[in-house]
């Protein structure tokens, strides 16, 4: 269920900080992709997260759960929310802009109303969400564009592989919904991370060769950046800030996120967006706020008054 509360200025501080991780992080990746291959990116970013986020439940003494059943289901996670997004996200960043990356990935909250319409009763498409994921689709299909369908290439692969991984997304919300809920937040974010490892540090060694320690200064930064911060820390900040705002704010990060991973892909990479990627991010952002509804029933408060 989306739910909405008013934002405190130690709110809307926190909601601008998780926006500015989540946005630099599509630049560090990129940066760490030039010496490293994608699924080795992935593997570390999943293991180091995961070593931080058990010291964490270690030290706050959360209780850990021991049914196989729940270990089971951090697996099913860390594939659906980690493993397989990453993945596909870090190689599409080899053939995308980071700029672009971050327009598409804006796309989980459309394809999470969908999953959520799909797969819960109480979570049914009413005729403004209906309208919202089909205006934040358009962002979407404009922000790609018709070339990618009349010249298909690896840059038309890059983008359907950043849109794969939004449905990923998705669909781990499904699963967290069902067989997630009642846990520790922190406790399931570690799970999940671990569940991920097993997945990603196998995987990469075998197609990418084993994991070497011996890498550039700039690249190691790169690696702490997105593992650490924009993992670990992220995920430990998402919680508060949803505790404390709601999950319907959240969606205001969702549109924060891009103009940040923009900006940082112009100034550092020298990146150059064509025009419909900036168009299809205004249709996506417009499709987001339907989705939250506040200004629609602002509007008719304020005509109500009149």
């Amino acid at each position: 269920m989306i739910t909405q509360q008013s934002l405190s200025p130690r709110a809307w501080l926190e909601l601008g900080l998780l926006s500015v991780i989540w946005g630099a992080s599509f630049l560090s990746i990129r940066v760490a992709l030039d010496e490293i291959g994608p699924l080795t990116a992935v593997a570390h970013r999943t293991g180091w997260a995961m070593m931080i986020l058990w010291l964490y439940v270690v030290l706050r003494r959360f209780p850990v759960p021991h049914d196989p059943k729940v270990w089971g289901a951090f697996l099913v996670m860390g594939l659906l929310n980690n493993a397989i997004p990453f993945s596909l996200m870090a190689w599409g960043q080899l053939h995308i802009e980071t700029g672009l990356t971050s327009i598409l990935n804006a796309a989980t909250a459309i394809f999470g109303v969908v999953a959520a319409a799909i797969f819960f009763a109480d979570e049914q498409l009413t005729p403004r969400r209906a309208i919202g994921v089909c205006v934040g689709f358009a962002g979407v299909c404009t922000a790609i564009g018709l070339d990618a369908w009349r010249s298909f290439d690896l840059r038309s692969l890059g983008q359907l592989a950043v849109i794969a991984g939004t449905i990923s997304y998705a669909l781990a919300g499904v699963w967290a919904r069902k067989r997630l809920s009642g846990l520790a937040p922190q406790v399931a974010a570690a799970g999940m991370l671990t569940g991920a490892s097993l997945i990603t540090i196998p995987i990469a060694m075998v197609f990418e060769g084993p994991l070497t320690f011996d890498l550039a200064p700039r690249t190691w930064t790169a690696i702490g950046y997105y593992a650490l911060i924009a993992t670990a820390l992220a995920y430990l900040l998402y919680y508060r800030v949803l505790a404390m705002a709601g999950s319907g704010n959240l969606l205001l990060c969702t549109l924060l996120v891009a103009p940040v991973a923009i900006l940082l892909g112009a100034i550092v990479l020298d990146e150059d967006l064509p025009l419909r990627s900036y168009f299809g991010f205004s249709l996506l952002a417009a499709g987001l706020l339907i989705l939250d509804g506040r200004l629609l029933q602002r509007g008719k408060h304020r005509a109500g008054r009149a």
